[in-house]
């Protein structure tokens, strides 16, 4: 069992590969524990331990568990990969919209390298706006509402003039393109996808304190946990494992001397093609709502009519207009994400050009429709399939004092989890059996 494991570290340049990603995420697990200039680190361990026994604490569990915990310690990573996010939901809308990003994604790496320019360009602009808008909340006292305690939100930022302000600005600033270089990195130097393994390491950071918290409610309620998370853990990896294979039939063919194709095999499409990045972008949607919220309620007392819905429907995270919202935003997302990587009719072109045919199937035209429709059946289990494992907790939030809710273990975390641990061992192991060693994956 340990002998994958012991071939990936005797293979040079993996084992390169692996110290250098670990070296990234340690250095990325430094910087959100780093804090900004300016900032009273005490007075936000006080207002954050007060946050998490109310219902701020509910309201901010998912994007902090994005920024790994940095966000609400204003540190140097404090909105951490989400403006990079953000940005690739805008230029992935346009490509569809604009024929000019359309046409770049058609030329290939020159024009992909012009549109991750695009997003680089788009990063900073949002880095820079969602750093503004989190320092004036701060330095306002309506980063974290919290109701009795020692915490006095107005005493986060011990410096609040106008040069004290800019300079943890242009911090934030500087740790969300840093954050982004490193998952760049990651991608180009390393194993995996850059962005999901910084996601993955804010999660797991988070694991052992969050544990904690569910085994301090003990009795029936922490075995009731413990037997939800096996279950949505098992029907996790099951589903992401599963796929369908597409028989594709090569022809026989001469180039020069040499007779090429007459093989047969499969275009595998997985019922998740998506991934998670779905859950992502719905979940970066979702706290718009409450970002308005709170730069239009700077320590009023008169609430409009619009901010009570939008607290009770949009922002609540157990209202059942927030779910349903929820859950819509993930399907669309998936058939979205899954249209714009998956392309049938450029499958098509491709296995006509090098004389590959779906038996049954006519090439060309045809073989395209075959695949939009076999992708746009395969989709709709995997969208629903996304949205019930992110909402689980949503519909569970009133039980155990909000204990169900908040663990990492389940709805959104855990799919992250298993996604990109899966993912991860696959790029590895596609490695190793380039080297003929036997794969983690049998």
């Amino acid at each position: 069992m340990l002998s994958p494991l012991v071939a990936t570290f005797r293979t040079p340049d993996l084992r390169k590969k692996i110290f250098y990603v670990l070296g990234i995420l340690v250095l990325y697990r430094l910087g959100t524990t780093m804090p900004s200039p300016g900032v009273n680190f005490k007075e936000i361990d006080r207002c954050v331990e007060a946050a998490s026994q109310g219902d701020s604490g509910q309201i901010y569990s998912l994007i902090n568990m994005f920024s790994g915990g940095a966000l609400l310690q204003l540190s140097v990573f404090a909105i951490g990969i989400m403006p990079y996010i953000t940005a690739s939901i805008i230029v992935q809308l346009l490509t569809v919209v604009i024929p000019r990003f359309e046409q770049l994604r058609k030329e290939g790496q020159s024009g992909q390298t012009k549109m991750t320019q695009y997003t680089r360009y788009l990063t900073l602009a949002l880095a820079i706006l969602q750093s503004t808008g989190i320092v004036a909340l701060a330095a306002s006292g309506n980063l974290l509402p919290t109701s009795g305690g020692d915490c006095n939100s107005q005493e986060i930022i011990s410096d609040r003039s106008i040069f004290g302000l800019i300079v943890i600005v242009l911090v934030m600033t500087a740790g969300a393109m840093l954050v982004m270089w490193f998952g760049e990195l990651i991608t180009e130097r390393g194993v995996g996808n850059g962005m999901s393994l910084l996601i993955f390491a804010g999660i797991v950071a988070r694991l052992p304190a969050e544990g904690r918290t569910i085994l301090n409610t003990g009795g029936l309620r922490f075995a009731l946990v413990c037997v939800a998370i096996v279950i949505i853990l098992i029907a996790v990896v099951f589903i992401e494992q599963g796929m369908r294979r597409i028989p594709v039939q090569y022809a026989k063919r001469m180039v020069g001397r040499k007779m090429y194709g007459g093989s047969s095999t499969y275009m595998p499409i997985k019922v998740n093609t998506a991934g998670v990045i779905p859950v992502i972008f719905a979940s970066s949607l979702l706290y718009i709502p409450q970002l308005i919220l709170q730069l239009t309620n700077q320590n009023s007392t008169d609430v409009a009519g619009w901010q009570v819905w939008m607290q009770d429907n949009l922002i609540n995270p157990s209202s059942p207009f927030h779910i349903v919202t929820y859950f819509l935003l993930i399907v669309f997302f998936t058939y979205f994400y899954v249209a714009v990587t998956f392309n049938p009719e450029e499958r098509a072109d491709d296995m006509k050009r090098y004389g590959g045919f779906i038996p049954g199937i006519r090439p060309g035209r045809p073989t395209a429709e075959y695949l939009s429709y076999v992708l746009n059946r395969i989709t709709l289990p995997g969208s629903l399939y996304l949205g019930i494992i992110s909402i689980l907790p949503n519909l569970f939030m009133d039980i155990g004092s909000g204990a169900a809710a908040n663990i990492p273990f389940g709805g959104t975390a855990l799919l992250i989890i298993v996604a990109v641990g899966l993912d991860t061992i696959k790029q590895v192991n596609s490695q190793l059996m380039q080297r003929k060693y036997e794969g983690f994956l049998k």
